[in-house]
């Protein structure tokens, strides 16, 4: 029954690996709707102004085109992937990560570099310890209730993605004056 993860250490450890995060994410579980779960990504940092609400996440890697940003009832979500970034070199690139193409590997190889943000690995190399998140992602954050969601903007550069959703009118502070 477990001759397949015997066979191999690299596919043990990793197997090891997956078992880890799940129990991390079981007993990690945020308190509150509010509080958020170690480790979580994207990362976010949120404030306001007295205009805006402004949520910044830390999403390097990700094609702006993946990004799926929407809000309901209340609540922002932000989901997407993230691809691998680590590449095999040769025939178990192929086995292993349907998405890979080993000819552009081999080709920016040839050229002096790799491609872009990808580390070549050995095809004997197996891989035991990945810290780097990959996959899909969803956050759903609370939004206060005096923001207009009409009035939502978003730009993705660098590996922020930057929302910023206005307050309405009326919950915006004013100078009264006394007479």
């Amino acid at each position: 029954m477990y001759a397949s993860l015997l066979s191999s250490p690299g596919s043990l450890f990793a197997e090891f690996d997956r078992l880890q995060r799940e129990l991390q994410q079981v007993f990690s579980a945020p308190s509150s709707i509010r509080a958020v779960a170690r480790g979580a990504f994207p990362a976010v940092n949120i404030g306001m102004t007295p205009s805006s609400v402004e949520v910044y996440a830390f999403a390097p890697g990700i094609d702006p085109s993946t990004l799926d940003v929407s809000v309901d009832r209340g609540l922002l979500t932000i989901a997407g992937r993230r691809g691998a970034r680590i590449e095999r070199t040769g025939q178990q690139a192929a086995q292993s990560d349907p998405s890979a193409d080993p000819q552009a590997n081999q080709q920016a190889g040839q050229q002096g570099h790799s491609a872009p943000g990808a580390s070549s690995l050995r095809d004997d190399t197996n891989v035991y310890v990945r810290e780097r998140f990959d996959g899909s992602f969803r956050r759903v954050i609370s939004l206060p209730e005096d923001v207009d969601t009409a009035r939502i903007e978003a730009t993705y550069r660098d590996g922020l993605l930057r929302i910023s959703i206005a307050r309405q009118e009326a919950a915006q502070p004013r100078r009264i004056t006394v007479n």
